[in-house]
């Protein structure tokens, strides 16, 4: 495909459109050599060619690779990829409106192996789309454990090792779950019994595993107020105090931002008639905590099912007791 300009009176100049292999090749987050083979073994190149120049891809050509990379991160064999993304013309088959099937309980390699590659390719609406079916089929939790969690270990881990961080393919990620997790189904009874408190400490700003956690929570029927990254102490402070909540969570992602004193202090904090003064129990999230004891009242879970479990008896005891 190309346009015809006038360079001088009775002449025009042949300018190519589209993209070259290499851009479309960083778009799709694979090799120049990749697309190149493909086009050399299923056919599945420019749709428009010219003589003594370099392939140049215009929109429709690379909807098509696009959809060919959807379909062989879903576990499509390239031959037959090739072939139906040449037959669709790049759109996307339509999604049946039904919930997919739940496969068997730990297979999900192929599940976060397709959420990497379409990061990779900055492909949001496939993230979207893979990340929404992982959290219908296994639930928010496990979807955060078995899928979410490894395709992020996997994006850092493949860009530090090539010497480019790629940021804005975390970021894309990044965004992709933490919208997943907040449509993740549930009812939240917010009158019903004292709330979880979910909050990052002062100096944290990842809040990926508490909102994996409200998901949970929330899938449960379970009240709780998320504060989010970097509350002040005394923010929390005076939060426990007005909403006297059955557990606290404190989110830490390394040890440089673990605060221990602000976590004795929040166990300690009491509340309620006097004679009957009750505190929260505190739970410690993240690697940052490790190395020390827990303070008394708080106690530090090895992971997201953990936690929950621990904050559905907290809060099943409490409901029992009021």
């Amino acid at each position: 495909m190309s346009e015809k300009t006038g360079s001088s009176p009775g002449t025009t100049t042949l300018v190519p459109t589209g993209i070259t292999t290499g851009d479309l090749a960083r778009r799709l987050g694979v090799s120049p050599t990749t697309v190149r083979s493909w086009d050399r073994r299923y056919g599945i190149g420019p749709a428009v060619r010219q003589d003594g120049a370099h392939r140049r891809w215009a929109p429709g050509d690379v909807a098509v690779l696009e959809e060919m990379c959807r379909l062989t991160a879903a576990g499509t064999p390239p031959a037959e990829a090739a072939k139906a993304a040449r037959a669709s013309g790049g759109a996307p088959p339509p999604r049946p409106p039904v919930a997919p099937a739940v496969p068997a309980p730990g297979d999900v390699r192929r599940e976060y192996r397709g959420v990497v590659h379409a990061a990779a390719r900055l492909d949001g609406p496939a993230l979207e789309a893979l990340l929404a079916e992982a959290v219908a089929a296994y639930g928010p939790a496990a979807a955060w454990e078995d899928v979410m969690v490894p395709a992020l270990h996997a994006v850092g881990r493949t860009w530090e090792s090539a010497g480019d961080l790629c940021v804005e393919v975390e970021h894309l990620l990044s965004w992709h779950v933490s919208t997943a997790l907040r449509r993740a189904p549930g009812s939240v009874r917010t009158g019903a019994g004292r709330p979880v408190l979910l909050a990052c400490v002062p100096a944290e700003r990842h809040t990926l595993p508490l909102e994996a956690l409200a998901a949970g929570l929330a899938e449960r029927g379970l009240p709780f107020r998320m504060f989010g990254a970097a509350v002040p102490a005394e923010a929390l402070d005076a939060a426990v105090r007005r909403t006297g909540p059955a557990a606290v969570v404190l989110w830490s992602q390394t040890r440089s931002t673990a605060d221990h004193a602000l976590a004795g202090h929040v166990a300690a904090t009491g509340f309620g008639l006097r004679g009957a003064r009750t505190a929260p129990l505190v739970l410690l999230a993240g690697l940052g905590w490790a190395g020390r004891n827990p303070p008394p009242g708080a106690v530090r879970p090895a992971g997201l099912r953990e936690a929950l479990e621990l904050l559905t008896q907290r809060c099943g005891a409490r409901s029992g007791a009021a």
